[in-house]
């Protein structure tokens, strides 16, 4: 257990910083889930509305520090790709 004040205060915001990135890695997950399940069925339109709310979260994610931008990159880059496939095959 921390002694010191500064380590007493150190503590207290790691447990608050825990929760906010839980918080906002939960946000991301679920938004992905939902996208992922929106290609699966073949719905173009939901995919395209999900899709756009997938990287919001993902760019607010960046931003705070939750994940690292190349990680992000390489979500986007792989969901817009399944996107578009599904998009054309639909056309």
């Amino acid at each position: 257990m921390a002694n010191h004040v500064s380590s007493l205060k150190r503590a207290r915001q790691t447990v608050t910083r825990t929760a906010v990135n839980r918080s906002n890695r939960s946000h991301v997950r679920t938004s992905l889930r939902s996208l992922r399940e929106a290609l699966t069925k073949g719905d173009v339109k939901a995919a395209q509305t999900q899709y756009r709310e997938t990287v919001s979260a993902l760019d607010k994610s960046v931003q705070k520090g939750v994940f690292h931008k190349n990680t992000v990159s390489r979500y986007k880059s792989r969901l817009n790709a399944r996107l578009k496939t599904l998009a054309t095959a639909k056309a």
